[in-house]
């Protein structure tokens, strides 16, 4: 039986393909945390995956382990680049998820890039 998109995002690790012009495929490991129907992740804000999801929201969501190798079938979703409040709201949860790792990670990229350098994602089944 095929994964649902809720059994993906629940993972410790998750991979997100965007798509390039052409159709190519960019997968990318994440981590996420669900958020009622939606799947919460966050990168950094000029990133090439951001760049393709302003242009074509459709992604694959797969199982993967830490190193992005895909741990099952992936499903189709879109993708939504979320505002401030959001984005916010996507690092909580992102803290809350993966505990003192998670926190560190999170306020660690805060500090570097501070709140505009990094962007959340929500994504939802297709």
């Amino acid at each position: 039986m095929a994964a649902t998109f809720e059994d993906i995002a629940k993972g410790k690790y998750v991979l997100l393909t965007t798509f390039k012009k052409d159709g190519t495929g960019v997968p990318t490991p994440l981590w996420g945390a669900l958020d009622g129907n939606r799947l919460l992740v966050w990168t950094v804000a000029d990133s090439w995956k951001v760049k393709r999801i302003r242009r074509n929201p459709a992604v694959t969501l797969a199982p993967c382990d830490m190193r992005g190798n895909p741990q099952g079938d992936a499903v189709d979703a879109r993708a939504e680049i979320l505002d401030a409040a959001e984005t916010e709201k996507a690092r909580a949860a992102i803290a809350s998820k993966y505990g003192i790792v998670g926190w560190l990670t999170v306020k660690g990229s805060v500090l570097r890039r501070g709140k505009s350098g990094s962007v959340g994602l929500a994504i939802t089944a297709a």
